[in-house]
């Protein structure tokens, strides 16, 4: 009876904890050296997006880069990432911690959601989701160009992916076309 009324007292101090150390999404920092060892093995770039629940746009993204007709490409080319920020105060509890930190530290402070980065397998920046005319990264700012949708976007995100992978012109066209999708 003492053992049971043990247990059942260890089970009631350890559920909370549990529970708690499951809701609490990863951070940043392991979001990305996970990320970096599976590209590193797969011979991939890494592509993050910062996204939010509430963000319609965000939504979109997934949905594009998901579409059938060219998720193949994405999934044979990056290791995809996602870290939540920005999220209204009942839904703090989703965000990466560290994420906010992260995307700063890249650029994309105050640029809003979705923003994205591209990195090669040891870490090095490639690619940021910010129009530059120069195209070098980092090298000027550049307005977020989030989930491409209009002729201009599209154009800049085909030309990150030629940079950043092997895109074949099926594949170029395939998400030339569903890319401009969104503009609707």
């Amino acid at each position: 009876m003492q053992q049971k009324i043990l247990s059942n007292l260890l089970l009631f101090l350890l559920v909370p904890v549990l529970l708690i150390a499951q809701s609490t999404p990863p951070s940043a920092e392991v979001i990305m050296k996970e990320a970096y060892q599976k590209a590193d093995k797969e011979h991939k770039n890494v592509f993050v997006i910062f996204h939010a629940s509430w963000c319609g746009w965000c939504h979109r993204m997934d949905s594009s880069m998901n579409d059938a007709s060219c998720k193949q490409y994405f999934d044979n080319n990056y290791v995809i990432r996602h870290m939540t920020v920005d999220e209204s105060k009942d839904k703090k509890n989703l965000e990466n911690p560290g994420a906010n930190e992260f995307r700063k530290q890249y650029g994309g402070d105050g640029l809003g959601i979705p923003y994205w980065l591209v990195f090669d397998p040891k870490g090095k920046i490639l690619a940021d989701s910010r129009f530059r005319t120069d195209g070098n990264v980092n090298s000027t700012p550049g307005d977020n160009s989030g989930c491409p949708a209009t002729e201009k976007e599209v154009a800049y995100f085909i030309q990150v992916l030629k940079q950043t992978s092997r895109l074949s012109p099926d594949e170029e066209a395939a998400v030339t076309k569903r890319f401009r999708q969104n503009e609707n």
